[in-house]
């Protein structure tokens, strides 16, 4: 069985290895002159301006909601019970920041695939990229609980490529519990960053991190979001998980599309094998379920039209 995901640049970068790092196709400039599926003209300019925007009701909140109660499942957790929820961490996380924030390593379930192939989301990320041929990452979830005593994290704000490199490409994360308290953990940005940073980069040392940047004399929007709705933001934002000093749990999935490779055979061959025989990616980020959990208790996702293209099951 092939596992190993042809000319992967992320075994020391984050990012999702499941598509490439940066895309050829640009994003949308409206130039196509295509309607907008999803987006309002007040959305496009808030997406322009800040580098993310919010897509309300992306999903039906009711399919947000199961999808969160399978990841308490699949974790071995009670989401009413909260003795059940700190527990050592299966694998070892080489991403140190992302240690005690609650990754989810799922990756092929159904209903994470049933979330990845509705008509809305899909339409959102039309818009953004100005294309109709897209895939979608294959990207895990979130159960980001409280911090106790032995589970604590520190928030941060991070980059999941260069942006030396000038990368073209977005990210998503898709709400499976309401996120309305500021206190919660949950997605971070810093705009102000993201539209000043050729100004900014000259401020800043040579041999600076060019993933973890000096946020000295910014302060990071929390964005709220319910149940159902899907943040796309923009892979120069620099972004990241906010503390959660709360008493509730921040659910989310990880959702993203790119530009279709068809022509990329091999990758193409990874992300079927991906979805048939639920292998998830390998990478810096990624330590995968030492428990085997989607080869053993669970079936191949059964898929709809547009999740056979958006896979490259099909061929658009």
């Amino acid at each position: 069985m092939k596992t190993d995901i042809p000319n992967n640049g992320h075994y020391d970068i984050p990012g999702n290895p499941s598509t490439a790092k940066s895309s050829a196709v640009k994003l949308n400039d409206r130039s196509n002159g295509e309607p907008l599926r999803v987006l309002s003209e007040e959305d496009w300019a808030f997406w322009k301006h800040n580098g993310y925007v919010v897509i309300k009701q992306a999903v039906p909140r009711e399919q947000a909601l199961k999808t969160a109660a399978f990841l308490y499942e699949f974790e071995e957790k009670d989401p009413n019970d909260s003795s059940t929820w700190y527990t050592a961490p299966r694998a070892e996380m080489k991403m140190k920041e992302l240690a005690n924030t609650g990754m989810v390593e799922c990756y092929n379930s159904q209903l994470q695939w049933d979330n990845r192939s509705k008509q809305r989301v899909y339409d959102a990320f039309a818009d953004i990229w100005g294309t109709e041929k897209l895939w979608v990452t294959i990207d895990r979830a979130n159960l980001n609980f409280p911090i106790r005593p032995g589970h604590e994290y520190k928030a941060f704000i991070h980059w999941d490529y260069d942006p030396e490199t000038k990368p073209v490409n977005v990210q998503g994360v898709l709400a499976l519990a309401d996120q309305l308290d500021e206190n919660m953990g949950g997605f971070q940005c810093i705009p102000e960053l993201f539209r000043n940073y050729d100004t900014w980069k000259l401020t800043q040392p040579e041999d600076r991190n060019r993933f973890l940047p000096d946020t000295t004399g910014f302060t990071p929007t929390k964005v709220k979001l319910e149940a159902g709705d899907l943040l796309i933001f923009n892979s120069l934002q620099p972004h990241g998980i906010r503390a959660n000093n709360s008493d509730k749990v921040r659910c989310a999935q990880y959702i993203s599309m790119m530009p279709a490779e068809e022509n990329n055979d091999s990758l193409r061959e990874w992300r079927v094998n991906s979805w048939r025989d639920r292998i998830a990616p390998e990478g810096y980020a990624f330590p995968g379920d030492p428990r085997k959990w989607e080869q053993t208790k669970y079936e191949t996702a059964s898929l709809n039209a547009l999740g056979k293209k958006i896979l490259g099951l099909d061929r658009w």
